[in-house]
């Protein structure tokens, strides 16, 4: 796909999404580089702040298979990745596919589910396949998951545990609008709902090849070494018990270059990396217990990119 084609695709999902959505441009940039980077995403904030919402814009955006899991304590790991079962019909045992076998998949109020089925999801973000009874079965590109999480109710829910974090290459917020926007949102409600109205404007195939131009985003040395010393920044301070891991480093790499490409750019920038570190980090730093406090992630972070020093270069060349 040329550089042309490529933005006007990225464009339109974009501008496709916003007809449902006011004010989240810069959210919106996030997800589809999670997306394109072949990432998944996790989105925590209080609800009715939009986050099915925008699971479904993007969605409908993209001519693709959706399915939703609607994560319950009582919900088991066969409900979310399939099982096998006798045909009586045939004789013999069939495998019937799960909700997980799709596209997009919006996995809603994950920490809500016991951590034996939340863990059924490991496989099929890591590696894009489902083993059940000894059988693997490969899952079809493309596979992308937005999780959602209530941060404020906490009863009866299970906190997700590190390994799984660790899988989602962001963590997002919605955020709450401002009175401009909540006027404009109202008045897009007025009369019809603008997502039930919403057509698809890339097809499965051309996601896949945007997927694959992003490895086409050059990125400098010099951002290689900066990417590098920030992490290393997180694992050697001693407010933080565990820092960022080598998987955490790939991912933030992986995620720059196709928030440059979403930028429409070929090449990456200081600043991709500085918007992309908190979002892609964030999450997988561990603090002492009792040191958890709202935001203590992204303080710890700002102060590592504050003093981190920035190099300067033409990075077009």
């Amino acid at each position: 796909m040329n550089t042309e084609t490529r933005n006007e695709k990225i464009n339109a999902i974009r501008e496709n999404i916003g007809k449902v959505l006011v004010g989240k441009e810069k959210l919106t940039d996030l997800i589809l580089t999670a997306i394109i980077a072949e990432g998944h995403i996790l989105l925590e904030d209080v609800p009715g702040s939009g986050k099915t919402v925008m699971a479904k814009s993007l969605a409908r955006s993209i001519d693709a298979e959706f399915s939703r899991i609607q994560f319950t304590p009582d919900l088991l790991p066969s409900d979310v990745t399939g099982l096998n079962y006798y045909n009586q019909k045939e004789g013999e045992f069939t495998f019937r596919e799960g909700p997980v076998f799709c596209n997009i998949l919006l996995a809603d109020e994950i920490n809500r589910a016991t951590p034996r089925t939340q863990s059924a999801l490991l496989e099929c973000m890591e590696e894009r396949q489902v083993t059940v009874d000894g059988v693997t079965y490969p899952l079809d590109r493309p596979f992308f998951v937005i999780a959602t999480q209530n941060p404020v109710e906490t009863s009866g829910t299970f906190p997700l545990p590190e390994a799984q974090l660790d899988r989602f290459l962001m963590q997002l917020s919605m955020g709450l609008p401002s009175v401009q926007e909540e006027c404009a949102i109202m008045e897009r409600f007025l009369t019809s709902s603008p997502l039930t109205e919403l057509g698809s404007v890339c097809t499965a195939e051309e996601l896949i090849e945007l997927q694959k131009d992003y490895l086409d985003i050059r990125i400098h040395p010099m951002l290689i070494d900066y990417i590098a010393r920030i992490v290393h920044a997180t694992r050697t301070s001693g407010d933080c018990l565990a820092g960022v891991s080598p998987r955490g480093t790939l991912a933030l790499l992986r995620a720059v270059r196709a928030y440059a490409m979403v930028q429409g750019r070929s090449y990456v920038v200081p600043e991709d990396i500085k918007t992309l570190a908190i979002p892609v980090l964030a999450h997988r730093l561990v603090f002492p217990s009792g040191h958890i406090l709202d935001r203590t992630a992204e303080r710890f972070l700002e102060g590592i990119l504050d003093q981190t020093e920035l190099p300067t270069e033409e990075w077009g060349k």
